[in-house]
């Protein structure tokens, strides 16, 4: 059920320019699920992990910091 929640997130997430910028913004995973929280979806680190190695590298670039700049990357390279 949270594996559906993290996969819905990221659909509502593409269609959302405002809330792509707020999450683009944060340096920390559990950030981005606080955020994912405040709008219905309840998911973990792992299973907010396992989604994101479903994206393609266009998407996980529109949802996620891909770490250009100074900022800390939310997945780690």
């Amino acid at each position: 059920m949270a594996q559906e929640h993290a996969a819905r997130f990221f659909k509502a997430v593409l269609q959302d320019e405002a809330l792509q910028a707020k999450l683009k913004a944060t340096t920390e995973p559990e950030t981005f699920i606080q955020i994912a929280s405040e709008r219905g979806y309840k998911f973990t680190i792992a299973e907010l992990d396992a989604q994101i190695s479903k994206l393609t590298p266009e998407e996980m670039a529109a949802v996620i910091n891909p770490g250009i700049s100074p900022r800390r990357r939310l997945m780690p390279r």
